[in-house]
């Protein structure tokens, strides 16, 4: 039986960006879930590949200590991630964000003179589980807020990464619905950030989140797509407001 690496199923994503259908706003890419290092620092890599709203980009996430949060972005704030996650981090365009692979199973992200990360990733038997599943699961199903609701739990027992959420609200208000399609574990990282050493992995003395969106106390690195829409009540004053103007 043939084994998908990390790296060949990101070069397939690369080679064919496309977009699930619907008219909500759509991203689709790979990444670092999130990574916990000891001394309190926690970083997350998105690489987006497609998106619905404006062009590809990538973005690292940084979270010091002190559980301030930036977001590193390629893209304009207002069309990457800061459009959900920017009232509770600071959201900063960067000129480059590089990201190679120096085999199968190790990529390496730099963020200029700012951030050299190493990240090292494996499957383990939950992980191939998870994927498994991910690859059966049709697209109504990865749209489910009762199928998405179930998996979250499934996905902490299975891979000890503390909660996980795959449906729920952002900081700003839309709501979110992540399809992780494959994921493997981050066995080894390292990092630097600014001169500063990250230490070993390790998770937070506290799990931290942004609105509903957990970020997981062990590295996991996933190739997949995510959805955002307003809330209802976002919805329903837009359409009171369109129908005021038709009105008058």
């Amino acid at each position: 039986m043939t084994t998908t690496t990390p790296r060949q199923a990101v070069e397939a994503l690369q080679a064919d960006p496309s977009l699930p259908e619907g008219d909500d706003e759509r991203f689709t890419g790979y990444g670092v879930m999130g990574m916990p290092f000891a001394s309190g620092h926690y970083l997350a890599l998105r690489d987006m590949v497609a998106s619905s709203v404006g062009p590809a980009y990538r973005a690292i996430w940084f979270r010091d200590p002190g559980g301030r949060w930036t977001i590193h972005t390629t893209g304009p704030t207002e069309l990457t991630c800061p459009r959900y996650f920017g009232s509770v981090a600071a959201g900063t365009r960067v000129p480059g964000i590089d990201v190679s692979w120096s085999d199968d199973h190790t990529l390496e992200v730099t963020l200029g003179d700012d951030l050299t990360w190493r990240i090292e990733l494996g499957p383990t038997s939950a992980t191939r589980m998870m994927t498994g599943m991910g690859g059966v699961l049709p697209e109504a199903g990865w749209n489910s807020n009762t199928v998405l609701g179930a998996m979250g739990p499934m996905a902490r027992t299975m891979l000890h990464t503390g909660r996980i959420r795959l449906r729920g609200a952002t900081p700003n208000g839309p709501h979110f619905k992540a399809a992780p399609l494959k994921i493997w574990r981050v066995v080894d990282s390292a990092a630097s950030y600014r001169g500063e050493d990250l230490g070993a992995p390790a998770p937070l003395d506290e799990q931290t989140r942004l609105g509903d969106f957990w970020l997981p106390q062990r590295g996991v690195f996933f190739v997949g797509r995510a959805r955002f829409t307003p809330p209802i009540e976002q919805i329903d004053s837009g359409a009171s407001a369109a129908g005021a103007r038709m009105g008058q």
